[in-house]
């Protein structure tokens, strides 16, 4: 192998390796935004400044993956509240045209009878939420035409207090509730 190809495999391996490390930059900063809450409020960036929080992408209608993500939801804020640590929930609404304020408080109060840090949101299109979830969390959320389900990812989401995506975890993990909690604990 000549020397050209050999140092242009070395720097391709040194990238790739980089890519791999455990050291990354922290990710992208999460652009402003003010959506409706479950209480008919309006909510968003501005009142989650200087807070550590965690969101996620579910609908209420939902046949497979939103109730036990909810449930998890709600394991990771009992955990939160046992150890005494201060982060929000926000839980983004991935079928805006079904779940109005009212349809979404309804559905909490399924997993949860304290909503005092855990914000539903709608209150945009569906266009608005697909490109939402794409451009600020890297994630898919679409529902096709004459679709009562809506394909979406299934992670959760850790944003720092500047409001930086720091992490992300899929619910299936095992240890995703232990993993959330240590992430949060790093801003307390």
């Amino acid at each position: 192998m000549n020397k050209k190809l050999a140092g242009i495999l070395l720097f391709v391996s040194c990238i790739l390796l980089a890519s791999c490390s455990p050291f990354q930059p922290e990710g992208p900063k999460v652009s402003g935004f003010t959506f409706t809450n479950q209480h008919e409020e309006a909510f968003g960036l501005e009142q989650l400044e200087g807070k550590v929080w965690i969101a996620d992408f579910i609908f209420t209608n939902c046949e497979t993956v939103c109730p036990p993500m909810t449930s998890t939801m709600k394991q990771v804020q009992d955990e939160l509240r046992e150890q005494n640590l201060d982060a929000e929930i926000v839980s983004f609404s991935v079928d805006p045209t079904v779940d109005t304020p009212e349809i979404l408080k309804e559905y909490l109060a399924r997993f949860t009878d304290d909503d005092s840090n855990w914000q539903l949101l709608s209150g945009y299109s569906q266009k608005e939420i697909e490109r939402f979830a794409l451009d600020e969390f890297q994630t898919l959320v679409n529902k096709p035409n004459e679709a009562d389900q809506v394909i979406h990812g299934v992670n959760f989401y850790v944003v720092n207090p500047d409001g930086i995506l720091v992490n992300e975890f899929s619910f299936t993990d095992p240890e995703v509730i232990e993993k959330i909690v240590d992430e949060v604990k790093r801003y307390q």
